[in-house]
């Protein structure tokens, strides 16, 4: 508020002195108001359209998924009305979603127009991109184990947006721990699995040293913080699936560095 101001009362003093520069340095704070207003109504006009167009092709990609095996099952079908609750959708914003899931099912749906036209949209965002795919695998894995017909698509979904396959690794190794966790933890028998999984998730190999853990796991705990999401355009209502999703990165270096100090 100072710097408008003092560019007003200069701008006015050199052409009015002393009653110039008051009048210049109160006009200088009103039109940087103004200008403050519309650049802020502009940025949330533009970030409620982006996640408008985040919401439609979630359920359209949703679709396609749930029919890659040959059948969409009713679990599938209840998985995908889950989700509609969880974004909190209602009315209109329920109902285009419902449209864009049974689009998404249709054998004449156009995976790659799709998933480019939300590229185009996002313009690359890789937050959006990441949060997008880890919907999908969320969707599909909800049980989870994930159909090989399923990881197949998952993994040109990735391509198509410019991640790597290994990014569909890790979300699946994600959901399995979440669903381990869920149904009462993991016994002796999966412990290996959990450990391989737990790396996965972290994206960093076994032979890794503690500092390269430790710099992986800060990574993608920033990298993955709900507020950045949401300033990036993420809908207020997937803040929930940020959070999880930080939750699990934190759950996978905890068992991570468990391990370690166990075998140390």
């Amino acid at each position: 508020m100072l710097f408008p101001m003092i560019i007003g009362g200069l701008i006015g003093y050199q052409f009015g002195r002393f009653p110039g520069l008051l009048i210049g340095a109160v006009a200088g704070v009103v039109v940087a108001g103004f200008l403050r207003k519309r650049l802020r109504a502009t940025l949330q006009s533009r970030l409620q359209d982006l996640q408008a167009s985040f919401i439609e092709p979630v359920f359209a990609v949703m679709g396609a998924l749930c029919k890659a095996d040959g059948v969409v099952t009713r679990d599938e079908i209840q998985v995908a009305e889950a989700f509609f609750d969880r974004f909190r959708l209602a009315g209109q914003q329920r109902e285009a979603a419902k449209a864009a899931f049974n689009r998404g099912k249709a054998a004449d749906f156009d995976l790659d127009a799709e998933l480019n036209r939300f590229l185009r949209v996002t313009r690359g965002q890789q937050m959006m991109l990441q949060m997008f795919l880890q919907v999908q695998v969320s969707a599909v894995a909800a049980d989870g184990q994930v159909h090989p017909a399923e990881h197949d698509m998952l993994v040109k979904i990735a391509r198509t947006l410019g991640l790597p396959e290994s990014q569909v690794e890790q979300l699946e190794a994600m959901l399995r721990g979440a669903h381990a966790g869920r149904a009462g933890g993991a016994g002796a028998a999966s412990s290996g699995q959990q450990l391989e999984d737990a790396y996965k998730v972290l994206g960093v190999s076994s032979s890794a040293t503690d500092a390269e853990v430790k710099k992986a796991y800060r990574k993608l705990m920033s990298e993955n913080h709900p507020d950045k999401l949401a300033g990036r355009g993420l809908p207020e209502s997937m803040r929930d699936m940020a959070e999880e999703k930080t939750r699990e990165i934190s759950h996978a270096y905890d068992i991570v560095t468990a391990a370690r100090k166990a075998s140390a």
